[in-house]
């Protein structure tokens, strides 16, 4: 299917780069991308499908780089596994994965990501609004240092509808993580793979795995990227997303922030809980001293019933620290480890027997 004139002809954001916290500075003892790998999540989106591979293999084809492209069928009823069997069948590098049913996004780039064995990952989404001719900027960025590269569709051809809500989506994720990425949505990505060893997907984590990655120590930055307006199909977008986003956004803090300390999470709760009771207690208790009866006054509930609620947080905080420190497990990420072959404990060893 014949590309729009419009589509050909579009103009390539600035190539500058915005980096984040942790710099991407050119290393030359970085491994270098030498193999591709290209995850595409779809649910409904048969008509795209077959110009999506065009674009996406016209663009492979030019790196010059070992690929394989990876279509995740999350579920799709309108015809798209067929589409997907004739692409496999007339092409070995293209792998399909079909769902049983619709398990979500997180679901299918997981299973993207355990099936990809190249050096670095990318991920787009198959409705043709991602523009696969980035594919090779993003890689660039990657040989420049970067460990995660996230787009930013700029300018967004959605509606308002959509805009909006996004919008203020990022907004409050830059505020409460202090990633300060623009489009934490995009589904233009690029990883190296070892990010993608160190995290695990799950709900709808998927739009905050520059977050993770951040925590991690990975080093991210974001390009703007183009966009296009939906040719086929129709969006799967829903205002009951953001409810969910909203509680993995919770999710996210507390295994980014308090994993390792959760009674610095429930204890603040439960501080201020029980500092509140007990002054409205001690108010009480002098009204008490004084004279006043108060057995009458909904007060003294209140007074009671925070006490107990801040003891209870403090008790929560201390039962996860102990959960915690029994669940133990690596808190660090290890970039290189450079040594030869020297081990002290060896060379004790080998003193003593002297």
């Amino acid at each position: 299917m014949q590309m729009p004139a419009t589509h050909s002809e579009e103009v390539a954001p600035p190539a500058t780069a915005v980096e984040r916290d942790h710099p991407a500075i050119a290393d030359d003892s970085e491994r270098p991308i030498g193999t591709v790998s290209v995850v595409v999540p779809l649910l409904d989106e048969a008509e795209s499908l077959e110009p999506l591979y065009r674009e996406l293999t016209a663009t492979l084809d030019a790196l010059d780089l070992p690929y394989e492209i990876i279509f995740v069928d999350d579920g799709s009823t309108d015809g798209s596994s067929r589409v997907l069997r004739a692409l496999h069948a007339a092409d070995p590098r293209v792998q399909v994965i079909q769902f049983r049913r619709n398990f979500g996004k997180s679901a299918a780039l997981a299973a993207g990501f355990a099936a990809a064995s190249g050096d670095a990952v990318i991920t787009l989404d198959a409705d043709l609004q991602d523009v696969p001719a980035e594919i090779p900027r993003l890689l660039a960025a990657l040989d420049d240092g970067a460990d995660l590269v996230s787009g930013w569709k700029y300018p967004r051809y959605d509606p308002l509808s959509k805009r909006l809500p996004s919008a203020i989506f990022n907004h409050v994720v830059r505020w409460m993580t202090g990633v300060p990425l623009h489009d934490f949505n995009c589904g233009l990505k690029a990883y190296r793979a070892e990010v993608l060893d160190e995290i695990q997907l799950y709900g709808e984590l998927h739009r905050y795995v520059p977050v993770l990655a951040h925590f991690r120590g990975f080093r991210v930055r974001e390009l703007q990227v183009r966009h296009r307006p939906r040719r086929f199909g129709r969006s799967k977008f829903g205002f009951a997303r953001f409810f969910r986003g909203f509680f993995d956004l919770l999710t996210v803090l507390f295994l980014t922030q308090y994993r390792r300390r959760p009674l610095h999470f429930f204890g603040w709760f439960g501080l201020i809980t029980l500092l509140i009771g007990f002054l409205i207690n001690a108010y009480l208790a002098t009204l008490w001293f004084l004279g006043n009866p108060i057995g009458h006054r909904p007060l003294l509930t209140l007074g009671v019933l925070l006490m107990i609620i801040g003891a209870q947080f403090v008790v929560f905080g201390l039962l996860a620290e102990m959960i915690a420190h029994t669940a133990a497990q690596r808190e660090y990420s290890v970039r290189r480890h450079l040594s030869r072959g020297i081990r002290l404990r060896e060379n004790r060893e080998a003193a003593r027997s002297d």
